[in-house]
């Protein structure tokens, strides 16, 4: 994959990253032909995978159910929406098999979430990438295959929570200069929520903020170097 198509794909992987909803579409059952759209909070996986957590009672529920072939729409925000950033997910969805890792993931980002997993009937599913439509502006059109649009996530799934750990234990401070240098903001409080090969983000109070990386990381080491520079240049 040449380097032009790999930024394509990471461009395209970040704007799942850092939207916080988006638009699941399906096939409907009741009405055959028809489309149906619902709004979604929806948190990536390490992969840059979409995932949602839905009701066995909804219709886009029974909808994936009878048909997975589904899509999934983020936007980045603005005034014009004709120049925003946005990408289309087409694939198949299926519920998640094994939910504790992505249901820790997914309730550091919505606590207010849990409730709904404590009534019951509520299962987290995502879509398997076929190909993704990604606008990163007027006249800037691409289409990225499923399999070059995920990131390597292995190692990083193995060493987030104890990343996370280390970094809100010992490294509070680097979070504080991140918020200043990058949105500038000056929290009360602070907490990494999540790392991934792109970025990482943080609850800085009540807001969720993601930081990209300059370049993607793959393992603890390009993780460790990524962090340092970006805690250098937020110090100046």
């Amino acid at each position: 994959m040449s380097s032009a198509a790999v930024d394509r794909a990471r461009e395209a992987r970040e704007l799942f990253r850092s939207a916080r909803s988006g638009v699941l579409s399906s096939h409907s059952v009741k009405f055959p032909g028809f489309p149906y759209g619902s709004a979604l909070p929806h948190l990536a996986d390490l992969s840059g995978r979409p995932v949602v957590l839905i009701s066995h009672l909804a219709e886009h529920t029974h909808n994936v159910e009878a048909d997975p072939r589904a899509s999934f729409l983020v936007s980045a925000s603005g005034a014009d929406l004709q120049t925003n950033a946005r990408a289309t997910l087409l694939g198949k969805a299926h519920p998640i098999e094994d939910p504790g890792p992505i249901q820790a993931r997914y309730l550091r980002f919505f606590p207010e979430q849990a409730q709904y997993l404590q009534i019951g009937g509520f299962r987290f599913w995502t879509i398997q990438p076929f190909q993704v439509r990604y606008i990163a502006g007027f006249g800037s059109l691409h289409w990225i295959e499923g399999a070059k649009f995920l990131a390597e996530s292995e190692a990083l799934a193995a060493l987030e929570d104890s990343a996370l750990e280390h970094m809100n234990r010992d490294h509070r401070d680097a979070l504080f200069a991140y918020c200043r240098h990058r949105y500038g903001f000056d929290p009360q409080q602070v907490e990494m929520i999540g790392i991934d090969s792109d970025g990482f983000d943080v609850r800085a109070d009540e807001r969720l903020l993601r930081f990209p990386f300059v370049e993607a990381v793959t393992d603890a080491v390009q993780l460790r170097a990524a962090l340092a520079a970006m805690a250098s240049d937020a110090r100046g």
